[in-house]
């Protein structure tokens, strides 16, 4: 019998009283029986599994389905909010095309990210294609267009595409491409369809056009700033898209040479589900400990050489509820509901309020400065007044220059400023209460190097 076996046997009642212990002694609020209703739905949901074999779970009112875990975190509530934005991301069906659009990240857990980051989605796009060339072309082709046609408007502004690798590496910007990194392109080169850059080796001058990289999309993504239709607020928005070719014969291929699965997926539509069970029918067997150890390359990363114990913590969640730490995941559960989690919210938006005040932004400059202000009042509220006062000042200043349209550079100082300082705060908050709980703690010193 393996770990995730050993601790997979669940008692809620001797798990949660740990957990309240551990929380009171660091002040977490806790929801005694919300905690033992979610241990009794995770083991319920896994002798399910065990017994019939399946783990995905369709919620027939509202039509959104994903993996029975993931589906006990997801709050139907905010559906036709993600549902609206999601029109603007998605890259939809068209001849030879299925695709199926999905919540990822925080925004999949909105019962118990009562201050969620991004609204990320992930989207699947399998292309109909004699040959795995014409399916890249087809995707190269879908992405730009996807690009082009949402790039700026009255609540939207397109930031940043990822697309397209090189066998070798390049220097773009001051910044170094590894061979077969996604290259980030800026909404101005996309529409142009090229960049320059020069090659590392020999330090010739390149030209990397958008149509040769097609060849080898790798990892796509496209970023944007949104006005929340629901909340009207400013909101980042993100898309992973991933691109599968469905030869003549029926098999499928995917184009960055890895299909994700789905462990952090809520599918928004039922109509998805048979290009879903398609796909996943091709996930391999191993891979739930592939994507346990992706997240546990990226929880090392954010508690050793760029830390960020908030990322930190939502990652451990994700391990934790997979492999049968119930115990640490219930716990973790409660820190995300705590209202210093605005805090974090904070850090990311910093980014979002800048990039809808840029010079080409069609987003009303009234709707920038509103939400600055939103974001001092959420300092304030949520820190000591010594502490607020200094990152408020930050935030106002920032919002003065998005107003007076600053430099570029005076602008990146502020932001970094502001997020260095929300970031020392976000930083405390989980760290301390990360180590309060002993299996986290000790999860945390095997990851050190």
């Amino acid at each position: 019998m393996n770990e995730s076996e050993e601790r997979g046997s669940i008692t809620p009642g001797e798990d949660v009283q740990r957990i309240v212990e551990s929380a009171r002694r660091l002040g977490v609020e806790m929801d005694e029986n919300e905690a033992v209703q979610w241990l009794t739905a995770v083991a319920a949901g896994r002798e399910r599994a065990g017994d019939s074999g399946g783990d995905v779970v369709v919620d027939t009112h509202s039509g959104v389905f994903g993996h029975r875990v993931t589906m006990l975190d997801f709050s139907p509530l905010d559906l036709r909010r993600f549902r609206e934005i999601g029109e603007l991301v998605a890259i939809g069906e068209r001849p030879g095309v299925e695709s199926a659009l999905a919540l990822s990240g925080s925004a999949a857990q909105s019962k118990i990210q009562t201050c969620p980051g991004d609204c990320d989605y992930f989207e699947r796009v399998n292309i109909h294609a004699p040959t795995r060339r014409d399916a890249c072309r087809v995707l190269g082709n879908l992405v730009r267009e996807k690009a082009l046609a949402t790039l700026r408007g009255p609540t939207y502004r397109l930031t940043k595409i990822i697309f397209g690798t090189l066998p070798f590496p390049v220097v773009k910007g001051g910044q170094r491409w590894k061979a077969g990194w996604g290259f980030w392109w800026s909404p101005a080169e996309a529409q142009a369809g090229q960049f320059e850059a020069r090659r590392e080796d020999d330090g010739s001058p390149i030209t990397v056009r958008w149509n040769d990289v097609a060849a080898d999309p790798g990892w796509c993504k496209l970023d944007w700033v949104v006005v929340d239709p629901v909340r009207d607020c400013l909101a980042a928005a993100s898309s992973v898209i991933d691109g599968t070719w469905e030869a003549p014969d029926g098999t499928i291929t995917p184009l960055d040479g890895y299909l994700d699965p789905y462990f952090q997926e809520v599918y928004l539509e039922a109509e998805s589900v048979p290009l879903f069970s398609k796909l996943i029918r091709n996930v391999t067997g191993d891979a739930l400990e592939e994507y346990v150890t992706l997240l546990e390359r990226e929880v090392r990363k954010f508690v050793t050489r760029t830390p960020n114990y908030g990322k930190a913590a939502k990652r451990m969640y994700n391990i934790f509820r997979l492999t049968g730490r119930y115990e640490e995941a219930a716990y973790l559960r409660e820190l995300f509901d705590e209202p210093a989690n605005v805090l974090y919210q904070v850090y990311g938006l910093i980014h979002t309020l800048d990039a809808a005040g840029d010079a080409d932004s069609q987003i009303p400059v009234a709707r920038v400065v509103a939400d600055a202000d939103r974001l001092a009042v959420s300092v304030a509220e949520a820190l000591p007044p010594e502490r607020a006062d200094e990152i408020v000042r930050h935030l106002e200043n920032l919002r003065d220059s998005l107003v007076a349209r600053a430099s570029r550079s005076i602008r990146d100082e502020q932001v970094k400023t502001a997020q260095a300082e929300v970031l020392d705060d976000v930083n405390r908050f989980f760290l301390e209460r990360l180590v309060a709980l002993p299996g986290i703690e000790a999860y945390m010193a095997g990851l050190q190097p």
